[in-house]
């Protein structure tokens, strides 16, 4: 490095990645701030730096010495050792800037000798104090998983109904009538620990998970333009449930906010979706399965006029970054959750593919990683933005159903052509809303026009007269 670049460097200021020392005496000190810098993303120490940016450098004599001392603090005061690389650049006045690189750490958590974890703070460092740092720390040292750790809820909280179709439907196993046989199935698939659920286990089987765990859901909304508008938007709905329900409300919400187009097919057909259908399978899923879920936050959908953004909690893990994510590696946050979901709960193969399959079939999207903000977000560009000009935005959710012959018309004949039909495939081939379909539907029960035959998942719906 030339006297000019390292002008250049230290005239930008301190920050995150960046130190200055006027010098370096104490090895516990040093140590503590390689610690910080390990424990996040690296970084750079200036040693014969003011903190006002003054450059005093250290004489030739001192230079041993501190060497010496870097040697001994990377080495000896630090759990586990780090190397850390040192360059000497010589200045005007005759003296040396010792600049010391800290590569982020590979054994995730580091520790001084004290014990004592920091953490890199703005241009400061400060002691971990909360059990979610703590957590998230140990997570991206791949020390543990936030999908493994117990909740509050007990297995009580299980769907059982829901949990015996899994395990037949994927195991060809009954559901244990035994409680004590039932604890230890679920311990020993990672779904409890003693007799509280995982978060895998509330997740994907309980009945309320949000009882729990209030902000891992998703919120989704359509705005008419191309920005966020507090006031005016064509649709909202937050998806609760498990897993399951979050990715079916999920994808019936974007895909009736799509265009259809006809693609060669005939007036009567009800078209194709402007963007693949994959491609939000693959992204809503992903985004689902490998979520922080040591976050309290929600998962957001927008749709816009121009694009479509997908905002999951937590930045790539590890040394994951967007290139490598884009040529099919991964990194798996959740593995309890992920193995699950391959097990037929979501369109999940588990191999790392699901971007370049998005990619694939629709190659304009790009991705944010966005470590600051501690989130990841997807953009999926639209071919055309949709012609919403000429639609009344609308100050509430669109809940109620378009009370037209010719909606309730297409409903009934969508049962006719398939008696087994969900609503939430109802709300995607009608493009209205959840509960719009859900008030047509109770509608045409009290006329006696239709009927449901068996429960949610296995019954079928059965046309009573015109």
């Amino acid at each position: 490095m030339t006297q000019q670049e390292l002008l250049g460097k230290i005239h930008a200021g301190e920050d995150s990645q960046t130190q200055f020392k006027s010098d370096v005496t104490n090895a516990d000190s040093l140590a503590a701030e390689m610690v910080a810098f390990s424990n996040l993303r690296g970084g750079t120490i200036y040693v014969g730096v003011a903190d006002n940016g003054n450059i005093a450098g250290i004489t030739k004599g001192e230079t041993r010495r501190i060497n010496q001392l870097i040697s001994n603090a990377a080495s000896q005061h630090i759990k586990s050792p780090i190397t850390v690389q040192t360059l000497n650049v010589p200045i005007d006045n005759g003296n040396i800037v010792i600049i010391i690189h800290v590569a982020e750490g590979l054994d995730k958590p580091y520790f001084d000798k004290n014990g004592i974890i920091w953490l890199k703070n703005g241009a400061d460092k400060r002691r971990i104090n909360s059990k979610e740092e703590l957590q998230r720390l140990f997570q991206a040292a791949g020390l543990i998983h936030a999908d493994e750790v117990p909740t509050k809820a007990d297995i009580s909280k299980l769907d059982t109904a829901y949990f015996a179709r899994f395990l037949t439907s994927y195991y060809q196993q009954n559901l244990p009538e035994d409680l004590e046989q039932l604890k230890n199935l679920l311990n020993n698939m990672g779904l409890a620990v003693g007799n509280l659920l995982s978060l895998a286990g509330l997740m994907l089987f309980a009945k309320t998970p949000q009882f729990t765990k209030p902000a891992f859901i998703c919120k989704a909304i359509h705005f008419p333009g191309n920005d966020i508008s507090v006031d005016n938007y064509l649709d909202s709905e937050d998806f609760e449930g498990k897993i399951e329900e979050h990715f079916k409300g999920a994808m019936a919400f974007v895909l009736r906010s799509l265009e259809k187009r006809q693609a060669g097919q005939g007036v009567n057909a009800l078209g194709r979706p402007e963007i693949p259908k994959i491609v939000f399978e693959e992204l809503i899923a992903n985004a689902l399965i490998h979520r922080d879920y040591f976050v309290s936050a929600p998962i957001r959908l927008f749709v816009y006029r121009d694009r479509i953004e997908l905002i999951s909690p937590g930045h790539l893990p590890n040394h994951l970054t967007i290139q490598k994510i884009e040529a099919g590696n991964s990194n798996i946050r959740n593995p309890t959750l992920a193995s699950f979901a391959f097990k037929g709960i979501l369109p999940y193969r588990g191999l790392g593919t699901g971007i370049r399959r998005a990619l694939t079939d629709w190659p304009n999207i790009s991705f944010v990683d966005d470590k600051d903000g501690n989130q990841f977000k997807v953009t999926i560009f639209r071919a055309s933005g949709i012609n919403t000009d000429t639609l009344a935005p609308k100050t509430t959710p669109i809940n109620t159903p378009k009370t037209t012959p010719k909606t309730r018309d297409r409903l009934l004949a969508l049962i006719t052509e398939n008696n087994q039909i969900t609503r939430e495939e109802l709300s995607e081939q009608l493009g209205i809303g959840i509960n719009g379909v859900k008030q047509h539907i109770l509608k045409l029960k009290k006329e006696g026009v239709l009927e449901r035959v068996g429960d949610n998942r296995t019954g079928f719906w059965k046309i009573m007269g015109k």
